[in-house]
């Protein structure tokens, strides 16, 4: 696929009949060490189903990000930057 000047892409129409992506369709791409991966959003899901979905891209996910022995908190920090809007003391 090549993207084109906008930045656009176009999702092959195997990938799109496998994931139920439709014109009007909402997707998400989470960056991971190894490339990104294509998530579909679909609203019409019922809660268990949405959940049950949602976990299995989580465990897909799971170990991909190394945090070099940060903590959460410590992580955020890094990742947002100082808060400015926080009377630190």
């Amino acid at each position: 696929m090549r993207v084109t000047t906008k930045g656009q892409v176009t999702i092959p129409k195997p990938i799109r009949d496998h994931l139920g992506i439709g014109p009007g369709s909402e997707v998400e791409f989470v960056a991971t060490d190894e490339g990104a991966w294509l998530v579909a959003v679909n609203e019409n899901l019922s809660e268990e189903e949405a959940s049950r979905k949602f976990r299995e891209v989580l465990d897909k996910m799971k170990g991909t990000l190394d945090l070099g022995g940060m903590t959460t908190d410590e992580y955020m920090q890094w990742l947002r930057g100082p808060r400015e809007d926080l009377d630190v003391g």
